[in-house]
């Protein structure tokens, strides 16, 4: 239905969810078929459709790629078959926060950025409309994130800007404990960066895009994702772009990466201190592409893969305590290249022009990614 459907709001969602409550449990699926019906007609475009890349090191980036290589490798991201990129952005994984404080350069290093991340890999991207960012940490990190937050989080900040204005890239913060997150020291953090990049809502800026990682659902990363919903990710004050709903252990279900993501929408008030909701404008869902033992629907074929099944319930994911419009801002896939030493690639002949490419041209992804939605 397009932008105006957006004036279908939230409010009249709610209203036919209280005429409707009423039902007994024998009424429950009409009842949800109904709910359905109606948030279908709000919806909002995918505006966010992007990759994780790993490079072909499992995600360390610590060799100078050949760029004619590279193209082997990757081309499907550029060209999804018809000369159209498969996504509109690229986010190269990862930077250790603690090498990047230090400045480190070693073997896979320089100045505390993996060698691999250099301006021929973002020019690669971004001379075909694809924003690139940096993500800072990853699983792997998360100790050397706690190491860098104790010891100088302002000049980490700092360093991040300094690096996203030389290379002309957004960041992201990939900060995964789960336990005792120094959110603190995260903020300094932020605040430095912020310092050298303001949010931007236009998005013209592409080193002012800055963003973070949740996980699937609100029970993981519990600490994180309270602060970041109630601090960062807010319509009526943003400091941060948007946070990227992380995959859980393995491949969901339809039905549970629909659950996982409504439960950002929900937020938990049970919770000491509770989680709010999160605006379906301020996160995107994420799927895999690679890794395992078995070439992914999702690379390779749309029509059975989760990014068609979920695309309905994506784009007219209703407001659920914060923000106004419908649906969640696009799709994030782990990931491009070689994510792990054992397992799938993206490599050819795996390469996802069926699956991602296919899901880029049925819905119509924007290249270069627009404004995003901001409420």
């Amino acid at each position: 239905m397009g932008r105006t459907s957006t004036l279908f709001t939230a409010g009249m969602l709610a209203l036919v969810a209280a005429a409707l409550g009423g039902a007994d449990a024998g009424q429950a699926a009409p009842r949800a078929a109904a709910t359905r019906a109606v948030a279908a007609a709000a919806t909002n475009p995918i505006q966010v459709y992007g990759a994780w890349h790993c490079s072909n090191d499992a995600c360390t980036w610590a060799t100078v790629r050949d760029m004619t290589d590279f193209d082997q490798k990757n081309h499907w991201l550029i060209d999804r078959g018809d000369g159209r990129p498969s996504v509109n952005l690229v986010i190269l994984s990862f930077v250790n926060p603690l090498r990047l404080l230090n400045g480190t350069t070693d073997s896979g290093d320089t100045n505390g950025v993996p060698n691999g991340m250099n301006q021929a890999v973002v020019n690669y991207f971004t001379s075909h409309g694809i924003r690139v960012m940096l993500s800072i940490g990853g699983i792997t990190y998360a100790g050397d994130w706690d190491t860098a937050l104790a010891q100088n989080p302002t000049l980490l900040g700092q360093k991040a800007a300094a690096v996203a204005t030389q290379l002309g890239v957004g960041m992201e913060i990939d900060y995964e404990n789960s336990s005792s997150p120094n959110l603190t020291g995260l903020q300094s953090f932020i605040t430095a960066y912020r310092a050298a990049h303001p949010y931007d809502a236009t998005g013209a800026d592409p080193t002012a895009r800055l963003t973070i990682d949740v996980a699937a659902g609100d029970r993981w990363l519990v600490g994180l994702d309270q602060y970041a919903t109630a601090h960062w990710l807010t319509t009526s004050n943003p400091v941060l772009d948007y946070a990227n709903a992380m995959v859980p252990s393995k491949q969901p279900s339809t039905t549970t990466a629909e659950s996982n993501w409504q439960e950002h929408l929900t937020g938990k008030s049970t919770y000491s201190p509770p989680i709010p909701p999160l605006a379906p404008a301020k996160f995107t869902g994420s799927l895999y592409i690679a890794e395992g033992s078995s070439v992914r629907p999702e690379c390779t074929n749309f029509s059975t893969s989760l990014q068609n099944s979920t695309g309905s319930w994506l784009q007219s994911a209703a407001p659920a305590g914060a923000g106004t419009t419908p649906g969640l801002l696009g799709y994030m896939f782990w990931a491009a290249e070689m994510p792990s030493t054992r397992g799938v690639t993206t490599d050819p002949p795996n390469t996802c022009q069926g699956g991602v490419g296919v899901g880029a041209t049925t819905y119509g992804i924007p290249i270069p990614m627009p404004a995003l939605r901001q409420n």
